[in-house]
């Protein structure tokens, strides 16, 4: 058995894949796991740096490890991913205890960059930027087993002028769709039920080396799958949203009636700003579209606030589009300065305190429309996933279709059954707290 290594991923679903894929490198070359810092040999951190507290994150944790490196807990110290490639250079000379940088085209490259370090080389690993986009190589699933996310796409070619994503993960690049089936037919033979495609964008996948968007095609092929229960798609562009995949979505029972829609702000002005390609009108249109072809459809949106010379009235305007969208999900960030953006750069940067109030705003209006919908599904019956089991309780964890794992609400059953995670079962909804949902197993339901 070769060196234990603690392996620490941060950031996005999307990093979380890149993660499992480094995962399966380091496996297939003999190297053990640890999740206790006192055991390891070796520490991998995979970083982020979308948002600044996402970057901090990223910079506590190298430093925390770079304390092991530095008192010799540790033989060596690896930085991976978005940060690790964006600052490199700064890794480099402030934090010296790191002994190798991985790019994020670069992480099959892991192995190879120990070797040359234990045999005395430290070479970094960036990989060319627009390098193909790895496909086909072992996972080692990090999610549990029973649900799995499929990235079918790297980088991403739509510019936003507050997000870094284009300068350090490079151009939209599909993965070919042959690879993409056969790594879903791999994942379900290890028993993953729930598959949940990520991308930069979903939406436009295929455009690039197919000529038209093929995300239809692809969740079509998708459910084909024996063994797949559920697949869920996120990141969908609102302006790429076409007739295409609503008829997908209608006809195929394994799609689940979500769609992840991050449209960050309701005021013409401010998307204009932030580089996005949909106004207000055009967002109400998509949503009222969805939510007549597709009767239950959960929309779950993304929004930024505080974005440069956003004024009292534009966020006023934002609260008024969320109450009259009563979006099923939604999460808020506070407008995060990158350097390297155009709207690092834009005059009437707004104050931090301001900032905060107006998510606290958003957020209030949002728990009052989200309270709401969850009392709505009393007394109906939804198929649900078993997450787990309530610890001394005779009760488990659940998602329903209008929960996607880490970021939504959850279905708390009670039951004395004997009930495994991943297993699929009908339940009753008898109450709401909060954002989260009561239930019962059907079978096992009384008045």
């Amino acid at each position: 058995m070769r060196d234990k290594i603690l392996f620490i991923s941060l950031g996005c679903d999307k990093n979380l894949v890149d993660s499992e894929r480094m995962l399966g490198f380091l496996s297939e070359k003999g190297y053990g796991f640890t999740d206790d810092e006192t055991e390891a040999d070796i520490v991998v951190i995979n970083t982020c740096c979308f948002i600044n507290d996402a970057k901090q994150e990223s910079i506590d944790t190298i430093l925390e490890m770079a304390q092991l490196r530095q008192n010799g807990d540790i033989r060596a110290l690896v930085a991976a991913g978005c940060l690790a490639q964006r600052y490199r250079e700064e890794i480099q000379k402030e934090i010296p205890e790191v002994d190798i940088i991985i790019g994020v085209s670069a992480i099959d490259e892991i192995t190879r960059a120990l070797d040359e370090f234990f045999e005395g080389k430290k070479e970094n690993h960036y990989g060319e930027p627009d390098r193909a986009p790895l496909a086909d190589t072992k996972r080692i699933l990090t999610t549990g087993g029973h649900y799995a996310y499929l990235k079918i796409a790297e980088g991403c070619d739509k510019h936003c002028t507050y997000c870094i994503i284009p300068r350090v993960r490079g151009s939209y690049r599909s993965i070919p769709m042959e690879s993409l089936i056969q790594e879903a037919e791999a994942l379900a033979a290890e028993g993953v039920k729930e598959l949940i495609v990520v991308a930069q964008e979903t939406t436009v996948y295929g455009t690039d080396i197919y000529g038209k968007k093929a995300l239809p095609e692809l969740i079509r092929k998708l459910c084909r799958i024996d063994g797949l229960h559920w697949i869920r798609v996120l990141y969908c562009y609102p302006e790429e949203i076409d007739d295409e995949l609503i008829k997908v979505m209608k006809e195929e029972p394994k799609f689940c009636h979500y769609l992840d829609l991050p449209i960050q702000h309701g005021c013409d002005t401010i998307l204009k700003r932030m580089g996005r390609r949909t106004t207000n009108a055009e967002l109400a249109g998509v949503i009222w579209k969805l939510r007549k072809e597709i009767p239950g459809i959960c929309i779950r949106t993304t929004l930024i606030t505080g974005f440069p010379g956003e004024t009292e009235e534009e966020h006023e305007e934002l609260l008024s589009f969320v109450e009259r969208m009563e979006f099923d999900r939604l999460g808020v960030f506070t407008y995060s300065q990158e350097e390297d953006t155009p709207a690092a750069l834009m005059p009437e940067q707004i104050p931090e305190e301001v900032k905060e109030r107006r998510r606290e705003q958003l957020m209030e209006l949002q728990q009052e429309i989200a309270f709401d919908a969850a009392l709505s599904m009393t007394g109906k019956t939804v198929d649900a996933m078993i997450e787990g089991k309530v610890a001394e309780e005779d009760a488990y964890v659940a998602r329903t279709y209008k929960d996607a794992p880490n970021v939504d609400g959850f279905l708390f059953i009670n039951t004395k059954r004997e009930l495994m995670t991943g297993d699929f079962v009908k339940c009753r909804i008898t109450g709401a707290y909060e954002y989260d949902l009561i239930g019962e197993l059907e079978d096992e339901f009384t008045q």
